[in-house]
């Protein structure tokens, strides 16, 4: 089977053949042993079985197994590259922002009583 065009998706996808274009999704997207993507890839998270040709962008992880190729620019929080696994292009690293706890409201240091200021002297 051969999609060409433009893939929209909130699911998750396993692609298993061959695919020219563009893919958006919001969740996994698998690309099977015998799958042939030419598309740039926005998702989640990237699992690459196959081939790759083209930018991809995710915004969790980027594996790519044994057998697996991509040529074509990396964006991403994680990369797992495994042995066998071809990769050419570039990587970009992209740093999860750490939800940053609410600040508490400041205290005033307490004022001395007069008892201890009357107690040192004398």
């Amino acid at each position: 089977m051969k999609i060409v065009g433009q893939v929209l998706s909130d699911e998750e996808l396993y692609v298993d053949g061959e695919l020219d274009g563009s893919l958006e999704l919001r969740n996994r997207l698998t690309i099977g042993p015998t799958g042939k993507v030419k598309a740039n890839i926005k998702a989640q998270e990237v699992i690459v079985f196959g081939s790759i040709r083209g930018n991809v962008e995710a915004e969790n992880r980027i594996s790519l197994r044994a057998g697996a190729t991509i040529v074509g620019d990396i964006k991403t929080a994680g990369i797992v590259i495994e042995d066998g696994a071809y990769f050419k292009g570039g990587i970009d690293i992209s740093r999860t922002e750490p939800v940053k706890p609410a600040a508490a409201p400041a205290t005033k240091p307490a004022a001395p009583s007069s008892q201890a200021s009357a107690a040192g002297k004398g």
